[in-house]
């Protein structure tokens, strides 16, 4: 008999598994060098589908089964030279989706709005499957022994309460509209950067992305590995013991502010030393996340992920184009789907307006432009005051499921779920010399509607005014600056323009020769545009380089309360 020591299949093989439908299906794991790995598929009646074959090289074996169609209640069997090792039952075929991001992918269905209702309904995900790959940030014994207990999760589950809220409503919502089981593969962390998803010579191959990695070391300079590791356990403790305060308080003052915690408690360390333990280091959550599960077969990723690098907002777009380019060259897929979401509206209430939000959002469009099978889901009018956790996240994912079935299925019209965005723009004088700009947009061919949002418009106002700032009574959410790269409010007037109704004409008194215009140019304030399909007309400015580029700065608070 064959020693099975060395063998072993990778963590996310589990009972009740789901595995990508019409797709070939990648099976792994570990085992000594040249040791023969042999995998058989059977269906619920017990019939062979498929089998298949390999030899392990270095440390590491991959085989592949031929696709297989939708269905339920088939077993694998995974042996490794003439001993059966492994099996594995309850198996669904059917879509597979990663829930990548942080803290708002992250975000529980428990915690979220409407996931008391749903949790109550023993039927309600009767056809959305879970795994959580193993979370914890560096690989010592204890990582290895926890990633053994991870496993895939049905409805039945009692750990539902913890899945990822948007990745369970959209894989609830795809179910019902496919007839399918639909997996969701949990790999997500609260306060992340991108980099910290990603292959370091993915970073080191930009100067702007290098920059993570230089920041890092020049912190760890010097320090041991086992340094590193004391000064973040000892900051676990001191962190863990401030949130054990932190929650007594919040009972006692339901609603307390960041800035009034911390007077009462001191300050929160978050997010602790820059170290080798650190999970938001850069690379690591790759290392012990994202390599934990590849090659697993997927249909696509959903992407949450932008508040944590809004430090850097003007490098956004290449973060996030070189980690599209690190998973798609991993899972040897160069069109992988991404379906994302753009930023919603989003500012602590004693915050200045930093504006960097509205870059974030800017590359994030400008990857949903430049790169192939990339799609921005809009949740502008989707924040919450003063909390980078907005609760409700039902109407996001379902938007989010819409994108994919439009785009990645070709189900639906891509009309009916795709945001307004800005595409072009002329600049037309009348005859005295006075200029108006008019802004043609792509996805609005039935144009748009105006929508009253007088709640978060007096919240913006109330914001502006703690900054000694006045709103003016000309606010539109529109606005326009001519050459001094002053921005004025600007009046609007929808569609119309030889007919057309996907156009927007504005224009200001006080600026007779415009050269650009934006529109919902803050981190937070009202949603008022939206096309006729429903969606928020996504943010915009018309010319980055002429647009009076103002600097901006950002919240030194980020994540923070304990998801």
């Amino acid at each position: 008999m064959t020693d099975s020591k060395s063998f072993s299949v990778a963590a996310i093989f589990s009972d009740h598994m789901v595995l990508q439908r019409n797709k070939y299906t990648a099976v792994f794991g570990d085992a000594s060098d040249g040791a023969i790995i042999s995998a058989e598929l059977f269906n619920a009646k017990g019939e062979l589908l498929c089998k298949n074959s390999s030899v392990a090289e270095g440390d590491r074996w991959l085989l592949k089964l031929e696709p297989q169609p939708a269905q339920t209640g088939c077993k694998l069997v995974v042996s490794y030279g003439d001993c059966e090792i492994k099996t594995f039952t309850d198996i669904a075929f059917g879509e597979v989706w990663l829930a990548g991001g942080q803290s708002n992918m992250e975000f529980e269905l428990q915690n979220c709005t409407e996931g008391p209702a749903e949790l109550a309904d023993d039927a309600a995900g009767k056809n959305v499957r879970f795994y959580y790959t193993n979370k914890i940030g560096w690989k010592d014994q204890h990582f290895y022994e926890a990633e053994k207990q991870t496993a895939w999760q049905t409805w039945e589950s009692p750990s539902r309460g913890a899945w990822s809220a948007v990745g369970y409503f959209f894989a609830k919502k795809l179910a019902s509209d496919l007839d399918c089981v639909v997996g969701v593969i949990g790999c997500n962390w609260g306060g992340t950067s991108a980099s910290a998803w990603m292959r370091r010579e993915y970073l080191e191959a930009d100067q702007d992305l290098n920059t993570y990695l230089t920041e890092y070391e020049e912190a760890t300079r010097g320090k041991s590995i086992e340094q590193q590791c004391k000064e973040f356990d000892d900051y676990e403790i001191e962190n863990n013991k401030w949130q054990e305060k932190f929650a007594k308080l919040w009972e006692k003052q339901p609603g307390v502010t960041w800035e009034e915690a911390e007077k009462v408690l001191g300050k929160n360390p978050w997010p602790g030393p820059k170290s080798c333990k650190n999970p938001y280091r850069p690379c690591g959550l790759y290392d012990c996340m994202i390599s934990r599960i590849l090659p697993y077969t997927l249909k696509g990723v959903l992407w949450y992920q932008g508040e944590s690098d809004d430090h850097k907002p003007s490098s956004y777009y290449k973060l996030f184009r070189a980690l599209v380019d690190n998973w798609r060259s991993d899972w040897g897929d160069n069109l992988l789907p991404f379906v994302c979401v753009q930023l919603p509206v989003h500012r602590y209430e004693a915050d200045p307006d930093f504006k960097h939000w509205c870059i974030v959002r800017e590359e994030q469009a400008k990857a949903s432009a430049r790169i192939n099978n990339v799609w921005l889901t809009s949740a502008f009018d989707l924040g919450q005051y003063s909390d980078i956790h907005p609760r409700a996240k039902k109407v996001l994912a379902e938007r989010m499921e819409n994108l994919a079935r439009a785009k990645v299925y070709q189900l639906i019209p891509s009309v009916d779920a795709c945001e307004p965005e800005f595409e072009s723009c002329m600049t037309l004088y009348d005859e005295s010399g006075f200029g108006r700009i008019l802004m043609t947009f792509a996805n609005a061919p039935l144009g748009f509607e105006v929508r009253s949002d007088e709640v978060r418009f007096e919240e913006y106002k109330k914001m502006e005014e703690l900054q000694g700032n006045t709103v003016s009574e000309d606010f539109t959410g529109f606005e326009v600056c001519g050459s001094d790269g002053v921005w004025y409010p600007a009046e609007f007037a929808l569609g119309g323009a030889d007919g057309k109704q996907n156009t927007i004409v504005v224009c200001s008194k006080k600026v007779s020769q415009p050269l650009a215009a934006r529109y919902g140019w803050y981190n937070y304030g009202p949603v008022t545009i939206y096309g006729k399909n429903g969606l928020p007309l996504c943010p915009f400015r018309t010319n980055a380089n002429e647009a009076g580029n103002e600097k901006t700065d950002h919240a030194k608070i980020q994540q923070i309360m304990t998801v």
